[in-house]
């Protein structure tokens, strides 16, 4: 199992197993868990909802197509890479999802390095990874 923050994610198939077309995981996010910023990557994914509410905020600032979706049991989510995004769990209970990464190295080593990290690790630690695995961090929920 990895920790991010509040979040538990339990790995089900690594990028090397997959041959670095994917990486797939199962996540378990409290309520309030999730990444506390807006962030892009060149992976797409896609959150299928086992249990719970996941709440995601699609497209930055600017963007005319911005929007809050809240998703629940059975819902999927996809979303395309490059994609301004965020997803947290805003409800008063946990929330569970099957999510897929593809590609799959960007994403798992991301988690993996950030979950390396010693004690409750600083945003500069944090931008050094993410900058490290192609992910950019674009500043709070607009």
């Amino acid at each position: 199992m990895i920790r991010t923050g509040l979040d538990e994610i339990t790995v089900l198939a690594t990028s090397s197993q997959t041959g670095g077309a994917l990486f797939a995981m199962q996540i378990r996010m409290p309520p309030g868990g999730g990444p506390p910023v807006m962030h892009r990557h060149d992976p797409g994914e896609v959150y299928y909802v086992q249990s719970g509410e996941f709440t995601f905020y699609i497209g930055g600032a600017d963007d005319p197509d911005r929007r809050r979706v809240t998703a629940r049991a059975g819902d999927a989510v996809p979303l395309a890479g490059r994609t301004p995004h965020t997803v947290r769990n805003e409800s008063s209970e946990d929330a569970v999802a099957f999510v897929v990464h593809a590609p799959g190295a960007p994403m798992e080593g991301f988690l993996r390095a950030v979950a390396a990290l010693e004690g409750r690790p600083g945003i500069d630690e944090v931008l050094v990874v993410a900058e490290r695995n192609g992910i950019e961090l674009l500043g709070p929920i607009p």
